[in-house]
């Protein structure tokens, strides 16, 4: 099974632009605030504070193009930023025997998967994965495929 969310590159990029031009909105009108009109006091610093906050919401919620592969005798991820110099993208293929487990963590708006590994040298290995944003289905869809990987690893070991 292929799962990709990698047609929505556009869309991320376009609302990663929009934060930024908000922000570049936001300080402009902090500074003719502050020296110019005066009108809005204090509170003035949260035309910086919240485009900066829905900034970094952006970005701490993780890597946004993910790719999943599981046709043929390995499983391949690939976990990647759609601004290359923010994060290492992750790409990892092994066979599709050695997966061992794999869990879905979602906290609020973060989601992350954990693949558990066999691995010659310590026993067992955790890769992780960030998974936000993928909608309910594709998440489904892959807990579906990786559910399959397992019970047939279980049956050929039995």
């Amino acid at each position: 099974m292929r799962l990709s969310n990698r047609n929505k590159t556009s869309v991320y990029s376009f609302v990663n632009t929009l934060l930024l031009m908000f922000l570049a909105a936001g300080v402009g009108a902090y500074l003719l605030e502050e020296y110019r009109f005066n009108i809005l006091g204090k509170e003035s610093i949260l035309l910086i504070i919240v485009p900066i906050m829905f900034l970094g919401f952006f970005y701490l919620n993780g890597r946004q193009i993910f790719e999943y592969d599981s046709d043929g005798e390995a499983i391949h991820f690939r976990n990647r930023n759609i601004i290359p110099f923010l994060s290492k993208p992750l790409s990892d293929e092994f066979p599709k025997y050695k997966l061992l487990k794999f869990e879905v963590i979602d906290l609020f708006f973060m989601k992350r998967l954990y693949i558990t590994i066999s691995s010659k040298n310590s026993g067992s290995t955790i890769l992780k994965y960030e998974i936000s944003y993928l909608t309910r289905k594709e998440i489904n869809d892959l807990k579906f495929s990786l559910n399959k990987v397992i019970k047939a690893n279980n049956e050929k070991k039995s």
